[in-house]
């Protein structure tokens, strides 16, 4: 019996990391793979990241919060050093910047769109 479940898989491994840009922002060396787009929000809350060593992303509030799960490597969010397999959690309305020294990949669920504050 087909249920139509593999319309909403994605298989990671056979999907290319394309490079991250975002109007204004320093990008350099951060790679995305979606996982989930919203149509209504015309966004993905759901994707994984890939940081090259040594990149990083802004300081930025979360207005919705932020689940992020490090599947590799090494990475800091503000002063917090995370490695394989710890998971974070930050609440609505949490800011903090993302910087790798070795380079990383992180699984992020991210219910709304970031602003980044200069």
């Amino acid at each position: 019996m087909e249920t139509g479940i593999k319309k909403h898989i994605v298989q990671t491994e056979q999907t290319d990391w394309k490079p991250l840009t975002e109007d204004g922002v320093d990008t350099k060396g951060i790679y995305f793979k979606i996982l989930r787009y919203d149509d209504k929000q015309k966004r993905p809350p759901s994707f994984l990241l890939k940081f090259d060593a040594g990149a990083s992303y802004p300081y930025h509030n979360h207005p919705g919060g932020e689940e992020a799960f490090v599947i590799e490597g090494e990475v800091y969010f503000n002063e917090a050093k995370l490695s394989k397999g710890d998971y974070l959690y930050t609440p609505p309305g949490f800011k903090h910047s993302v910087k790798t020294e070795t380079g990383c990949i992180i699984l992020f669920i991210v219910p709304e769109e970031v602003e980044i504050i200069k």
